[in-house]
């Protein structure tokens, strides 16, 4: 009698209770089941959910049935079931991994497994998911039904997308420079909690304006929520500045949506002038390769918008560190560090092992067109003691990883001449305006401010390669630095030995101005500030700050509070408080407790205390400060953690709502310059935690 045909090919089917579209960071139930398939699954066999790297959605747990993330599984036969979570247990980028066990027991064909992600019956708030909109948000299913570890992947997995939220904020950008007279256009956009644009990005036009620093208010009729726009110089000889964030990654490698969306929100809802795609080598092929140049083709548009194309060189730190290799034009070749996820087949060009390699490699490509390195901290570091001066003329000293001035310690000790640049690095699909979420990114994503007469591919590389760039934390800082002779940011001035330089220094912030340090290599000359002691206030300014190591593992848990022993505390604002899970909390009148990481930058709070008496009292989980608040001054005190410039400090501020600008001259005397090369350059530091490099103009004595 003939046996009846039997798919071998049947894998089974996953459904999942979450469908559509699910708010970004909002907290959910998810029920997925999955029906076995002709082989069932196996004794030992198993299931993996598993979701892109990229997310920060919630990880589940297993153990605590009250806590967020709670997840349960059950068989309808009754079948032992176990679960493991492991950050790393997939191909990349798929690496974060759900796997479901089969023990004591199998299953047949028709049986089901029923997962609950965000179970909320025990008391948990359900599954929090992730922060950041995605087309396709998708839980990637694998079996193996065998109990061999050879899993196979279903051929449809439940997908779903993620929206923004509510809007609970309003974003206005107006052009950094504008002539008396000229009517002005500014965009504005509304965005969610965790930094998510809500709805259409808008522009309003507003009437011409008189020389000066402006900022505009711009008010949403609807919501009511309203916001100053960065500052605008107005005059007829304002340097003309873009701003670029040339450094992120898509779907397509380790990010999140696809490449066109990914230059679609640089452009329309970031607002940048300048972008750039850099996605990891080892994960591009040849087919990818030639979609991003014919992407970068499509999207530059000289005047509007500039587009550069280029990857990541990705090589181990032991082999030179990560570098942002960009082309002014396309058509250039691709030099991968590996093939780590790209078979031989998806790649015709031989691999640069090693950054020598990769230099050696793009000295040809220079021979045919332009080309230009730009070392950077990412998971992995660059390595500056390896370095080439004809290909590497600027470093990134910030991105959403967080901040790294050690980058310009390792070049100036070692005599580069570097520009100072910041990008994003993010891998959330928010090119320009990167918000870290809920993850293991710990800073808003940086800008780079472009001195360029015009908007197109010519200029912006001509100003890359002369160093004329600046680097913010994100803010749209307006920073104007030269000598009194003419010389500008990225130039060199000769100084005859026993002679002064004079700078002339502009700065116009996007908030109270802190300080702006005066700096020869990594040396602070001299600090200016909008006030004195004799104008300090109530307020006291309490910072963390620091990373604890060059490498992936930097991040630093700054979980604390503060108490005073005789003060009250009458109100209180955060510093680079970006994740809305980690908050400051004000326990009674004299207490604060607080969640907090660092990366390399700075977090805190500024408090305004009714009276200037007794001790403050900080515990963190790095080191703790006890100080008389009587003795806190302009400068304060600082205290050392270890680590990568890990340390707490304390200082006083004067009231709230201070100066934003600062115009002066600063002289450097002859015996703060020394023999040789001196980077002389600015660093701006904002009451509300935002900075700014210019990259130094180079005074050779």
């Amino acid at each position: 009698m003939p046996q009846p045909h039997v798919d071998s090919s049947d894998l089974g089917r996953m459904t999942c209770s979450l469908r559509g579209s699910v708010i970004a960071g909002s907290w959910q139930t998810c029920v997925l089941k999955y029906t076995a398939g002709f082989a069932g699954i196996d004794d030992t066999g198993s299931l993996k959910i598993v979701t892109r790297y990229a997310t920060d959605s919630g990880i589940p747990q297993f153990d605590d049935p009250a806590a967020p993330n709670f997840t349960t599984v059950v068989a309808s036969n009754g079948a032992h079931l176990q679960l493991r979570y492991d950050v790393k247990d997939f191909r990349r980028p798929w690496g974060r991994t759900l796997q479901l066990k089969v023990l004591q027991g199998y299953l047949r064909k028709g049986d089901v497994i029923t997962l609950t992600i965000g179970e909320t019956s025990g008391g948990s708030s359900g599954w929090r998911m992730q922060t950041f909109a995605e087309d396709t948000f998708e839980l990637k299913t694998l079996v193996d039904r065998y109990a061999t570890y050879v899993y196979e992947e279903l051929p449809k997995s439940p997908t779903f997308r993620i929206v923004a939220g509510e809007p609970v904020r309003l974003v206005a950008i107006a052009p950094s420079q504008s002539i008396p007279g000229k009517k002005i256009s500014v965009r504005w956009k509304l965005e969610d909690v965790w930094g998510n644009p809500v709805g259409r990005s808008r522009r309003t036009s507003y009437p011409g304006l008189p020389e000066g620093i402006h900022r505009i208010k711009v008010t949403d009729d609807v919501t009511g929520l309203s916001a100053e726009t960065n500052p605008v110089h107005v005059s007829a000889d304002a340097a003309t500045r873009y701003w670029a964030d040339l450094h992120g990654q898509s779907e397509e490698t380790i990010g999140t949506n696809s490449i066109e969306r990914y230059f679609r929100f640089a452009r329309d809802s970031a607002f940048v002038d300048a972008c750039g795609h850099q996605g990891n080598d080892f994960q591009i092929t040849d087919s990818f390769w030639q979609t991003i140049n014919d992407t970068t083709a499509r999207f530059n548009q000289p005047g509007k918008f500039v587009t550069f194309p280029g990857w990541e060189w990705s090589g181990n730190t032991a082999l030179g560190g990560d570098r942002n290799v960009f082309f002014k034009e396309e058509g250039g070749a691709i030099g991968r560090s590996s093939r780590a996820l790209v078979e031989a087949t998806e790649s015709v060009d031989s691999c640069c092992p090693s950054v020598e390699d990769l230099f050696t490699r793009m000295e040809q490509e220079q021979k045919q067109r332009d080309v230009m390195l730009v070392p950077h901290v990412g998971g992995r570091y660059a390595d500056l003691a390896r370095y080439h001066a004809g290909l590497e003329p600027v470093v990134e000293v910030h991105s959403a990883w967080g901040t790294f001035e050690w980058m310009l310690d390792d070049a100036f000790s070692r005599g580069y001449r570097i520009g100072i640049v910041a990008n994003s690095d993010g891998h959330k699909g928010r090119p320009g305006a990167s918000y870290p979420g809920a993850g293991k990114f710990g800073s808003y994503g940086g800008l780079t401010a472009i001195l360029a007469d015009t908007l197109d591919r010519d200029a912006v590389w001509e100003a890359y390669q002369q160093r004329r760039v600046y680097a913010t934390t994100g803010a749209r800082i307006l920073l104007d630095v030269q000598t009194t002779a003419g010389h500008t940011i990225g130039e060199v001035a000769n100084v005859g030995r026993g002679e002064s330089l004079e700078l002339s220094v502009a700065v116009a912030g996007t908030a109270s101005l802190e300080r702006v340090e005066v700096r020869n290599g990594m040396r602070v000359l001299k600090t200016l500030r909008t006030y004195s002691s004799r104008d300090l206030s109530n307020r006291i300014k309490l910072l963390w700050q620091g990373a604890e190591l060059r490498g992936r593992g930097r991040q630093v848990n700054w979980n604390g509070s503060l108490s005073l022993d005789a003060a009250r505390i009458e109100s209180f604002s955060t510093i680079n408080f970006w994740n809305p899970e980690k908050t400051c909390e004000q326990v009674g009148s004299r207490e604060l407790r607080w969640e907090s990481i660092t990366t390399g930058g700075v977090a805190g709070v500024i408090l305004n205390v009714n009276r200037l008496s007794g001790k403050l009292h900080v515990e963190t989980s790095q080191r703790n400060l006890h100080v008389e608040i009587s003795k806190l001054a302009v400068k304060g005190r600082q205290y050392g953690a270890g680590g990568i410039g890990k340390q707490i400090s304390a200082c006083r501020l004067p009231p709230a709502n201070g100066p934003r600008d600062i115009r002066t001259t600063v002289r450097i005397d002859p015996e703060d310059l020394g023999q040789g090369d001196n980077p002389i350059y600015i660093c701006v530091v904002q009451e509300d935690g935002h900075m700014a490099w210019s990259s130094p103009i180079y005074a050779v004595v």
